[in-house]
């Protein structure tokens, strides 16, 4: 087996390395794709260097699934991932912020993906799907706004295409490189970076407003979710 087929993935379980990746297909795949985008014990797993991955290994024939169909498949699965996420929102409400911290639910994800919602928008859930963590609380906080469902639909099946259509289709034309093919594991450590210097920016960014608001001494944020606000918590 080739040095690429042979490399761990970078900074993931041993079970997802290359040589485990080959033998399950794309059946791991799809199922990390679907928890990360929206299930609440899906933002720890490395979805960006997965995918890159799987291109990889398609492309030097390690993995014998068809491109296309590889991009279909996990496209799919992020889609419905993100689909779960917003419906287990919607019925959730503003309990999802009122829960008590464990070993795999940190309250500071949730207000970093709110943030990153009431930033962006409806883009947000387009743009989250690149932002590790991020993409996976996205959806959940879109259904709690009380997001036009059709609206998250149309942004979803877009995200849902570009991230893992995208990420899947650049690991396989890079993986025809060979300085890529023969740095693979510097190339996942650089992605993983990569997406996790705009967390960092905004955790910098967010911890200057709350400095800056208790200087003022403005009131800190509602504990309940615009669309909430906006809607009177109904539903």
């Amino acid at each position: 087996m080739s040095t690429l087929a042979s490399t761990t993935l970078a900074l993931g379980p041993s079970f997802l390395d290359a040589q485990h990746l080959a033998k399950a297909g794309l059946i791991v795949v799809m199922l990390i794709a679907f928890a990360e985008s929206g299930l609440l014990v899906g933002f720890f797993l490395p979805g960006d260097s997965l995918l890159f991955t799987v291109g990889l290994l398609i492309s030097n024939r390690t993995l014998s699934t068809p491109l296309w169909v590889a991009c279909v498949l996990i496209s799919i699965a992020a889609i419905l991932g993100d689909q779960t996420g917003f419906l287990f929102g919607r019925k959730v409400g503003p309990t999802l912020f009122r829960r008590p911290d464990s070993r795999l639910f940190k309250q500071e994800n949730v207000e970093k993906a709110r943030d990153f919602f009431e930033k962006y928008g409806p883009r947000s859930v387009i743009l989250a799907r690149f932002v590790p963590i991020v993409r996976t609380f996205t959806p959940i906080i879109a259904g709690v706004s009380g997001m036009n469902y059709r609206l998250f639909l149309m942004f979803n099946i877009i995200g849902g295409l570009l991230w893992g259509s995208g990420v899947t289709v650049i690991g396989y034309f890079l993986g025809k490189v060979d300085f890529v093919a023969n740095n693979v594991e510097a190339i996942f450590i650089g992605i993983v970076l990569l997406s996790v210097i705009p967390i960092g920016f905004e955790l910098l960014r967010a911890r200057r407003r709350a400095a800056e608001s208790r200087k003022d001494g403005a009131p800190g944020k509602s504990s309940v979710p615009a669309g909430d606000r906006q809607h009177g918590g109904s539903r």
